[in-house]
């Protein structure tokens, strides 16, 4: 769905075919000119084979996802008609809703795609909440006494669904919630201050733009006992500075860990491993880390379930990576 009201659809059309990320002599694709392809999509509807074929590797979001935990629309009647607010029960028995403000699947506009390409930064945030995301914070509100008291940090948050979700459940003291893309942090700030009283008086939740290439992390250099994370690792041109920058947030004198969850995605991810042994961390692979998680993949893979047509398991599985400083 396009939502720029002041462009035509057509005129957008035009300007999206002129992809100024890239030329006709260029083999490769820079992941600025596979966002420019892909707001393309969706505003036609149809593309050659290898921009359909980029597409889908991206992520395959379902409609209902994992479906781990239950969540619906409460309010579509923002006076931007791009937001809806979406009301998420954590299935824990006296546990706060949470409600979030996030886009209407699939919507974007040119100025989303603008900033990406100013900043270089990743746009996935804004299209939709990723079925990792839910896979993630279900991973954590089943592991409370994990985060309990401990200082952690999402990156790469989207919406913020993780991070919200440990501090209305695990007593964690605090969470910093953070995105490279301005807008998403936007929307990070907005999600928590309509959950504040969900948070324990005795956990500190706030956003924060964080780019993985920051030079000047003085005040978050070794202070976080968890990272954690979802659906961080597609694009191999950031491996590095995700490597990197975990080493730094990680506690170096007592014991931390990293928690990804991300889909294997060809060797996407095993790139990324071998960023985080350069780096000089460990790491263990996990396939089946929830008996929920994994008999709700197992279903999807038979096809027995209709919400995910398209689910392919090297594609849409989190694995779970745990990432410290020693070996395990």
């Amino acid at each position: 769905m396009f939502c720029n009201k002041n462009l035509p659809a057509e005129e957008a059309i035009t300007i999206l075919s002129m992809d100024p990320t890239s030329s006709s002599s260029s083999s490769s694709s820079s992941s600025s000119s596979l966002r420019w392809r892909i707001l393309r999509q969706a505003l036609i509807h149809r593309s050659d084979s290898r921009s359909q074929a980029e597409i889908k590797r991206v992520s395959r979001k379902a409609t209902q996802g994992f479906n781990l935990i239950p969540c619906q629309v409460v309010d579509s009647s923002s006076e931007d008609s791009r937001e809806a607010s979406l009301c998420y029960s954590i299935p824990i028995a006296a546990s706060p809703k949470l409600y979030l403000t996030q886009r209407v699947d699939n919507c974007s506009d040119l100025n989303d795609f603008e900033i990406s390409n100013r900043h270089n930064i990743d746009n996935t945030g804004l299209v939709c909440q990723w079925p990792s995301e839910e896979v993630l914070a279900y991973f954590c509100m089943s592991q409370p006494d994990r985060f309990r008291g401990k200082r952690v940090i999402e990156l790469g948050s989207g919406y913020g669904l993780a991070g919200l979700v440990i501090a209305a459940a695990t007593e964690a003291s605090q969470v910093v919630i953070s995105d490279g893309n301005p807008q998403v942090v936007n929307y990070i700030k907005r999600n928590i201050e309509s959950n504040s009283m969900a948070f324990s008086n005795n956990t500190s939740v706030k956003a924060m733009e964080l780019h993985w290439n920051q030079h000047e992390l003085s005040e978050l250099t070794n202070a976080f006992d968890i990272i954690v994370a979802s659906d961080c690792t597609f694009f191999k041109e950031f491996h590095k500075d995700l490597a990197s920058i975990i080493k730094v947030l990680l506690k170096a004198n007592e014991p931390s860990e990293a928690l990804f969850f991300s889909p294997k995605r060809g060797d996407s991810l095993d790139e990324f491993l071998k960023e985080i042994e350069d780096v000089g961390l460990h790491y263990v692979l996990t396939e089946k880390y929830d008996d929920q998680v994994w008999k709700r993949h197992e279903t999807l893979v038979k096809g027995d379930d209709e919400s995910w047509p398209s689910y392919d398991k090297n594609h849409c599985y989190p694995l779970l990576i745990q990432i410290t400083n020693y070996h395990r």
